[in-house]
């Protein structure tokens, strides 16, 4: 193609630039926008090409006329970011080889997605090179004299092949950032997962793994191992008194202390919001007990500061250490160690404390463990009932009084003493419902007495925790008011060692009661002699003298001096007495002859799920 005959060509060209002609340049898909770089030596061949480009819409051209200069503008764009490369149209009589520069545009992980043309001149090129053209990496090849009715489709299909790669190459970094991301979580997670966020210790799950480890291998070496259980004792309260920021730092500062004791067989964890613990291998149990002590000497030493107030924090530790040859899981091993820090705290707390199976809170906590489900379900399922033992009118020998005394139903329907689960029921919190049901059962039997046994009343007996409970008194009215029953027909007992421990929380309970028309009786007498001294404030109804004075009163003149003293002082404070545990008739001429008011006991009646002569009634049926 010759200079003057290009010329006119390229008038011919914008002389039909009109709008009836670029119908391509309507397109709304973004192509037009992309810029295209047309390498050739020859300006007369750039200008036409560039003309047929805007013809068709695409107007973000830029004209290079060597190889080096097309390199330099692609590493300019690549390194001052500017405006992206779309489309490089390649002269095939371009000075530089234009093998080697596609090859090396190809080779290139930054510029091999953008299309390459090229402008071949030789009508012979096709068969001799066009393989050898796409194996460079060449897009497409299109020969000269450019048509434009070709040349523009031709055009469309690179830039959206551009396009496409563009999209493509977005998403494949879009999986590899999300990938790359994926894996920074995962493994922050992972760190998570085995340490503690706040202290960096190993977290618990990371301490059973390396118990877990540790016992496996200890049965095939015979060493021992070691758990430590460590508890916070005050930090309670400086979470509660300065707030859980400063509790977070004193968490902090401890596990720092504690890292100064941690060497190569030592892992150190933190368990739960205030509790540590630490394993140790390859130790004698001796050695592990020393090591407690330092840690607990440790402990006591520090002191944690927060403006101008100073704490000293002490610490409970419970340590556990495996027999020689022992098949221990990691679980209970930390039980363990758990349990001999609950004895430590019952003990007194800021000390060390071994487990010892035969620890008397650990019998408590496995009681609890036992029985706290078959509570619930007694509860929930209608497995308590009452029992009544006649109380004897010692003057009159006529039956007043029952006391109403619960039991419960075991899995083979068998009774079982209050003695065995109310001292759970009070450890796990499950008093208070045990409280509600004895009122409400008691006060419903003697609403289902006939109208001449309106004179009998009911003892009921209280937990040592029942005036804690803000619901008490209106519950008792409720009751009350319900069954249309007089106040008078009960007498709530409450112990003497409860009542003493409570006494102004329990006299003023006492005096709403008794408000109701009550009575009230003080249980266990004579236990705590000490108490005497409460008795001309405490508007008690009646005494109960303890079973313990009476069983062997007619033998022991000890008892017998004691109980007579108990009578004196109770016609003096005006409170009428009730002994318990009148098993013969000898007991029974004695304590008449002492001047007691009632008597109760196996000799009197034992408990029963019927009032007597009422046997129409039955209060405890089998469930």
């Amino acid at each position: 193609m010759g200079d003057q005959p290009l010329k006119a060509t390229l008038t011919q060209v914008h002389q039909n630039d009109s709008p009836d002609h670029t119908q391509e340049s309507h397109q709304t898909d973004g192509l037009h926008a992309m810029r295209i770089i047309i390498a050739n030596e020859n300006t007369n061949h750039t200008l036409f090409i560039e003309a047929l480009l805007h013809r068709s819409g695409f107007r973000n051209t830029q004209m290079i006329a060597n190889g080096k200069e097309l390199i330099s503008e692609l590493n300019q764009s690549l390194q001052l970011q500017q405006e992206e490369i779309d489309l490089v149209l390649i002269s095939s009589t371009l000075d530089t080889n234009w093998q080697t520069l596609c090859k090396r545009i190809n080779q290139s992980h930054v510029w091999r997605d953008i299309p390459l043309i090229l402008i071949a001149s030789d009508p012979e090129w096709f068969e001799a090179s066009a393989k050898q053209a796409f194996n460079c990496g060449i897009t497409d090849v299109i020969y000269t004299p450019l048509r434009p009715a070709h040349f523009s489709p031709r055009i469309y299909s690179a830039l959206l092949l551009k396009k496409e790669r563009t999209i493509r190459m977005i998403n494949r970094q879009a999986i590899e950032t999300e990938l790359a991301e994926r894996k920074v979580i995962d493994a922050r997670l992972q760190h998570l997962v085995n340490h503690d966020d706040l202290t960096g210790l190993y977290s618990r799950r990371r301490l059973v793994k390396a118990l877990s480890k540790a016992l496996s291998l200890s049965i095939k070496t015979d060493q021992t191992v070691s758990l430590l259980h460590i508890d916070i004792d005050q930090f309670k309260v400086i979470n509660d008194l300065e707030g859980h920021q400063a509790g977070d730092q004193l968490l902090v500062n401890i596990a720092n202390l504690l890292r100064d004791f941690i060497d190569n067989d030592k892992t150190i964890a933190r368990t739960s919001s205030d509790e540590y613990s630490i394993l140790i291998k390859n130790d004698t149990p001796e050695a592990a007990l020393s090591f407690s002590e330092k840690i607990r000497r440790a402990m006591k030493k520090f002191v944690f500061s927060i403006d101008d107030r100073v704490y000293n924090i002490g610490v409970s530790i419970g340590l556990a250490i495996t027999i020689k040859g022992e098949n221990i899981s990691a679980s209970e091993m930390l039980a363990r160690a758990d349990q001999a820090c609950f004895v430590a705290k019952k003990h007194g707390r800021n000390m060390v404390h071994q487990y010892d199976n035969q620890d008397r809170e650990i019998h408590q906590l496995r009681d609890e463990a036992f029985w706290a489900p078959k509570i619930k379900d007694a509860l929930n399922n209608s497995r308590f009932c009452l029992m009544f033992q006649p109380i004897i009118n010692l003057k009159t020998s006529q039956i007043e009084h029952y006391e109403a005394l619960i039991r419960m139903y075991d899995d083979n329907n068998e009774l079982i003493s209050p003695d065995v689960f109310i001292p759970v029921a009070e450890r796990i919190g499950m008093i208070h419902d045990i409280d509600n049901w004895v009122i409400k059962q008691a006060i419903n039997a003697l609403k289902q007495l006939p109208e001449n046994k309106s004179y009998v009343s009911l003892n009921i007996n209280l937990s040592s925790h029942a005036f804690h409970d803000p619901g008490l008194l209106q519950r008792i009215k409720d009751a009350l008011a319900e069954s249309q029953i007089e106040g008078k027909r009960i007498t709530f007992e409450i112990t003497e060692t409860a009542a003493i421990e409570n006494y102004e929380q329990t006299r003023e309970m006492i005096i709403k009661l008794r408000e109701l028309g009550c009575s009230f009786a003080l249980d266990d007498f004579g236990v705590g002699f000490n108490s005497f001294s409460y008795l001309k404030k405490f508007p008690v109804d009646y005494l109960k003298i303890d079973g313990s004075f009476i069983t062997n009163l007619v033998n022991d003149e000890v008892d017998q001096a004691l109980v007579k003293s108990m009578v004196e002082i109770s016609k003096t404070l005006g409170k009428k007495t009730v002994a318990e545990f009148v098993e013969s008739e000898e007991i029974l001429k004695m304590i008449k002859s002492y001047g007691i008011d009632y008597a109760q006991g196996y000799y009197i009646g034992k408990p029963g799920s019927e009032f007597e002569g009422i046997e129409s009634v039955s209060f405890c049926p089998s469930p």
